[in-house]
């Protein structure tokens, strides 16, 4: 690799629905085009590379419900510690390894839900049952951030992300979570739906919405995902 290309790395996995390959794949041209070398990974060995990691300027991860070995996980979180951006979407990054806190605190915010359309007894048992219409705000005291700039506040119909998370987020864009007669809670409640964190040396970035390769083709979606893979870039 010229020493003056940056290196983007692609880790993707985990639950075929939402379309890990076909997703990232859609991104490749784009950081080509902004000079990035790519490598793909189709699992979570890498990260024990530290040696690898340490020139890798971007992480872009999309790898919902799966596992990482320990050395796997160390290594990720010293190289965003280190420099290394981290950047992804729904439950490839804000989903990928339950049993593992360190990587939820890394990541800032974990997936709990997404509400169906309709009560239990009306759903017909297919992935569309979850696709709601459902606004992403963006947080005006944030709206000249470069990763959000420019974009007013749109709708989608897809997943609706309800994540839990703390208060170190850099948050970027809400969505809010009505609570309807069959739901179990009793008012809304606002998620976040795009974030920055700051992790040592590192930058992440993390957008709920990007249930499938439709999701991420959003031009609002599109955009603030590219902008947020450079963002996080060292």
């Amino acid at each position: 690799m010229n020493a003056s290309t940056k290196s983007a790395l692609i880790v993707r996995g985990g639950w075929d629905g939402h379309q890990p390959v076909e997703t990232t794949d859609s991104f490749v041209p784009f950081l080509k085009e902004h000079g990035y070398d790519v490598r793909i990974e189709e699992t979570t060995a890498v990260y024990a590379d530290a040696g690898y990691l340490a020139d890798v300027d971007v992480v872009v991860q999309t790898n919902t419900m799966n596992t990482i070995e320990g050395d796997e996980l160390r290594g990720l979180i010293a190289a965003v510690r280190s420099g290394t951006g981290l950047a992804g979407w729904h439950g490839g990054i804000a989903d990928s390894y339950r049993s593992s806190s360190d990587y939820l605190q890394l990541i800032g915010g974990q997936f709990a839900t997404h509400p169906p359309k309709a009560p239990p007894e009306e759903l017909a048992g297919e992935a569309a049952d979850n696709f709601l219409r459902h606004t992403i705000d963006i947080v005006p005291e944030r709206a000249d951030h470069p990763i959000v700039a420019g974009i007013s506040s749109f709708e989608l119909t897809t997943e609706q992300y309800w994540v839990l998370s703390d208060d170190y987020n850099d948050v970027l864009a809400t969505t809010t979570v009505a609570a309807r007669d069959f739901d179990a809670w009793h008012r809304p409640v606002t998620s976040p739906a795009v974030w920055t964190r700051q992790w040592g040396s590192g930058r992440v970035f993390v957008s709920t919405p990007g249930h499938d390769l439709a999701t991420v083709s959003d031009p609002n979606v599109r955009t603030i995902i590219e902008r947020g893979i450079l963002w996080a870039s060292r």
